[in-house]
Protein backbone atom coordinates (compact mmCIF):
# COMPACT_ATOMS: atom_id res chain seq x y z
CA UNK A 1 0.00 0.00 0.00
CA UNK A 2 1.55 3.09 -0.90
CA UNK A 3 -0.52 6.79 0.00
CA UNK A 4 1.08 10.33 0.20
CA UNK A 5 0.82 12.43 3.51
CA UNK A 6 1.89 16.38 3.57
CA UNK A 7 3.56 17.73 6.62
CA UNK A 8 4.00 20.89 7.49
CA UNK A 9 7.86 21.72 8.96
CA UNK A 10 10.07 24.52 10.22
CA UNK A 11 11.30 24.79 6.74
CA UNK A 12 8.11 24.70 5.04
CA UNK A 13 5.33 21.42 3.65
CA UNK A 14 7.54 18.44 3.54
CA UNK A 15 6.28 15.05 1.65
CA UNK A 16 6.46 11.31 3.02
CA UNK A 17 5.73 8.35 0.98
CA UNK A 18 4.52 5.59 2.57
CA UNK A 19 5.07 1.81 1.35
CA UNK A 20 3.24 -0.03 4.23
CA UNK A 21 3.69 -3.41 5.71
CA UNK A 22 0.75 -5.60 6.46
CA UNK A 23 2.63 -6.62 10.29
CA UNK A 24 5.04 -4.28 10.58
CA UNK A 25 8.05 -4.50 13.25
CA UNK A 26 9.50 -1.20 12.29
CA UNK A 27 9.84 1.84 9.98
CA UNK A 28 12.96 2.45 7.48
CA UNK A 29 12.60 6.52 6.95
CA UNK A 30 14.95 7.94 4.24
CA UNK A 31 15.28 11.10 2.92
CA UNK A 32 16.57 12.22 -0.81
CA UNK A 33 19.91 13.30 -1.70
CA UNK A 34 20.82 17.16 -2.58
CA UNK A 35 20.74 16.23 -6.25
CA UNK A 36 17.28 14.47 -6.48
CA UNK A 37 14.32 13.15 -5.22
CA UNK A 38 12.27 10.29 -3.83
CA UNK A 39 12.55 8.10 -7.40
CA UNK A 40 16.00 7.28 -6.96
CA UNK A 41 16.70 4.07 -7.81
CA UNK A 42 17.81 3.04 -4.47
CA UNK A 43 14.94 4.72 -2.76
CA UNK A 44 12.40 2.87 -4.76
CA UNK A 45 14.32 -0.50 -5.18
CA UNK A 46 13.89 -0.53 -0.92
CA UNK A 47 10.69 0.78 -1.02
CA UNK A 48 9.55 -2.21 -3.28
CA UNK A 49 11.51 -4.63 -1.52
CA UNK A 50 11.08 -4.38 2.38
CA UNK A 51 7.84 -4.20 3.29
CA UNK A 52 6.76 -7.42 2.44
CA UNK A 53 9.64 -8.18 5.74
CA UNK A 54 7.34 -6.40 7.88
CA UNK A 55 9.75 -2.73 7.55
CA UNK A 56 7.51 -0.40 6.04
CA UNK A 57 9.30 2.21 4.18
CA UNK A 58 8.62 5.98 4.65
CA UNK A 59 10.46 7.99 1.37
CA UNK A 60 10.83 12.14 2.75
CA UNK A 61 10.45 14.23 0.01
CA UNK A 62 12.28 17.35 2.04
CA UNK A 63 10.25 20.79 1.56
CA UNK A 64 13.07 23.05 -0.59
CA UNK A 65 12.17 19.73 -2.99
CA UNK A 66 8.28 20.04 -2.99
CA UNK A 67 8.34 23.54 -3.46
CA UNK A 68 9.95 22.71 -6.20
CA UNK A 69 13.52 24.16 -5.78
CA UNK A 70 16.72 23.22 -7.70
CA UNK A 71 19.62 23.43 -4.87
CA UNK A 72 19.04 22.24 -2.03
CA UNK A 73 19.77 24.49 1.20
CA UNK A 74 22.28 24.60 4.23
CA UNK A 75 22.28 21.34 6.52
CA UNK A 76 20.57 22.94 9.29
CA UNK A 77 17.63 23.71 6.90
CA UNK A 78 17.76 19.91 6.23
CA UNK A 79 17.68 19.50 9.22
CA UNK A 80 14.94 21.29 10.54
CA UNK A 81 12.56 19.60 7.62
CA UNK A 82 13.48 16.11 8.67
CA UNK A 83 13.16 16.99 12.78
CA UNK A 84 9.53 18.64 11.35
CA UNK A 85 8.49 15.24 9.87
CA UNK A 86 9.63 12.94 12.50
CA UNK A 87 6.14 13.15 14.54
CA UNK A 88 4.81 11.15 11.82
CA UNK A 89 7.42 9.01 11.09
CA UNK A 90 7.28 7.70 14.29
CA UNK A 91 3.61 7.77 15.36
CA UNK A 92 3.02 4.31 15.10
CA UNK A 93 5.25 3.75 18.23
CA UNK A 94 7.40 1.22 16.01
CA UNK A 95 10.81 1.43 16.02
CA UNK A 96 12.54 4.06 13.52
CA UNK A 97 15.62 3.44 11.68
CA UNK A 98 16.63 6.67 9.87
CA UNK A 99 18.57 6.80 6.46
CA UNK A 100 18.74 8.27 3.26
CA UNK A 101 20.81 8.80 -0.03
CA UNK A 102 24.04 11.06 0.24
CA UNK A 103 22.63 14.66 1.80
CA UNK A 104 19.70 12.56 3.54
CA UNK A 105 21.92 10.08 5.13
CA UNK A 106 24.23 13.00 6.22
CA UNK A 107 20.98 14.27 7.69
CA UNK A 108 20.43 11.19 9.57
CA UNK A 109 23.57 10.89 10.68
CA UNK A 110 23.18 14.47 12.24
CA UNK A 111 20.10 14.05 14.04
CA UNK A 112 20.13 10.14 14.56
CA UNK A 113 20.70 10.66 18.63
CA UNK A 114 18.90 13.77 19.13
CA UNK A 115 15.71 11.96 17.09
CA UNK A 116 15.66 8.81 19.19
CA UNK A 117 16.27 6.67 15.94
CA UNK A 118 16.68 2.80 16.49
CA UNK A 119 19.75 2.90 13.65
CA UNK A 120 20.91 4.45 10.56
CA UNK A 121 20.60 3.24 6.89
CA UNK A 122 23.58 5.51 5.25
CA UNK A 123 23.08 5.14 1.37
CA UNK A 124 26.28 6.74 -0.77
CA UNK A 125 27.41 8.45 2.24
CA UNK A 126 29.65 11.26 1.01
CA UNK A 127 32.59 10.68 3.14
CA UNK A 128 34.29 13.71 1.36
CA UNK A 129 33.59 15.88 -1.99
CA UNK A 130 35.14 14.21 -5.09
CA UNK A 131 38.73 14.78 -5.07
CA UNK A 132 38.99 16.32 -1.76
CA UNK A 133 39.58 13.35 0.77
CA UNK A 134 41.08 15.99 3.31
CA UNK A 135 37.66 17.50 3.62
CA UNK A 136 36.37 14.49 5.66
CA UNK A 137 32.69 14.18 6.92
CA UNK A 138 33.68 11.34 8.68
CA UNK A 139 33.07 13.04 12.24
CA UNK A 140 29.44 13.06 11.38
CA UNK A 141 29.20 9.10 10.57
CA UNK A 142 31.16 8.50 13.34
CA UNK A 143 28.99 10.78 15.43
CA UNK A 144 25.35 9.05 14.89
CA UNK A 145 25.50 7.37 17.86
CA UNK A 146 23.57 4.41 16.92
CA UNK A 147 23.92 1.08 14.71
CA UNK A 148 24.71 2.00 11.52
CA UNK A 149 24.97 0.67 8.18
CA UNK A 150 26.69 1.87 5.41
CA UNK A 151 25.65 0.79 1.66
CA UNK A 152 28.15 2.28 -1.13
CA UNK A 153 29.29 2.14 -4.52
CA UNK A 154 32.75 0.35 -5.22
CA UNK A 155 33.81 3.32 -7.93
CA UNK A 156 31.92 6.39 -5.69
CA UNK A 157 33.59 9.31 -6.11
CA UNK A 158 32.90 11.19 -2.74
CA UNK A 159 34.60 8.09 -0.81
CA UNK A 160 34.80 4.38 -2.12
CA UNK A 161 34.01 1.68 0.42
CA UNK A 162 38.11 0.70 1.51
CA UNK A 163 38.05 4.50 2.67
CA UNK A 164 35.61 4.46 5.72
CA UNK A 165 37.30 4.10 9.31
CA UNK A 166 37.84 0.94 10.69
CA UNK A 167 34.80 -0.79 12.57
CA UNK A 168 32.43 0.59 9.50
CA UNK A 169 29.55 -1.96 8.52
CA UNK A 170 30.04 -1.53 5.14
CA UNK A 171 28.11 -3.28 1.96
CA UNK A 172 29.67 -2.96 -1.29
CA UNK A 173 27.91 -2.50 -4.91
CA UNK A 174 30.28 -3.96 -7.30
CA UNK A 175 31.39 -1.07 -10.09
CA UNK A 176 28.55 1.54 -8.09
CA UNK A 177 28.64 5.26 -8.54
CA UNK A 178 27.32 7.66 -6.41
CA UNK A 179 23.80 6.73 -7.71
CA UNK A 180 24.93 3.36 -7.74
CA UNK A 181 24.88 2.52 -11.38
CA UNK A 182 26.99 0.75 -13.16
CA UNK A 183 28.59 0.64 -16.09
CA UNK A 184 27.07 -1.57 -19.28
CA UNK A 185 29.77 -3.78 -19.78
CA UNK A 186 30.73 -4.36 -15.79
CA UNK A 187 30.18 -8.06 -15.20
CA UNK A 188 26.88 -7.11 -13.00
CA UNK A 189 23.62 -5.86 -13.85
CA UNK A 190 21.91 -2.91 -12.78
CA UNK A 191 19.35 -5.02 -11.62
CA UNK A 192 21.85 -6.90 -9.74
CA UNK A 193 23.61 -4.21 -8.05
CA UNK A 194 19.66 -2.98 -6.71
CA UNK A 195 19.75 -6.56 -5.44
CA UNK A 196 22.91 -6.16 -3.95
CA UNK A 197 21.59 -2.93 -2.08
CA UNK A 198 18.10 -4.75 -1.07
CA UNK A 199 19.89 -7.70 0.67
CA UNK A 200 22.13 -6.05 2.53
CA UNK A 201 19.48 -3.70 4.24
CA UNK A 202 17.32 -6.70 4.39
CA UNK A 203 20.02 -8.44 6.54
CA UNK A 204 20.88 -5.58 8.49
CA UNK A 205 17.79 -4.72 9.38
CA UNK A 206 16.45 -8.42 10.44
CA UNK A 207 19.43 -8.56 12.68
CA UNK A 208 17.62 -5.30 14.36
CA UNK A 209 14.62 -6.90 14.95
CA UNK A 210 13.94 -7.02 18.64
CA UNK A 211 17.04 -5.31 19.75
Amino acid sequence: MRRVVGVETGAGEARVHWFEAKRAWGVLALGHGAGGGVDARDLQALAAALPQDGVTVALVEQPWRVAGKKVAPAPKTLDAGWHGVWPELSKSGLPVVAGGRSAGARVACRTATGLGAHAVLALSFPLHPPGRPEKSRESELTGAGVPTLVVQGAKDPFGRPEEFPDGTRVVQVPHGDHGFAVPKRADISQEEALAVITAGAREWLQGLKGR
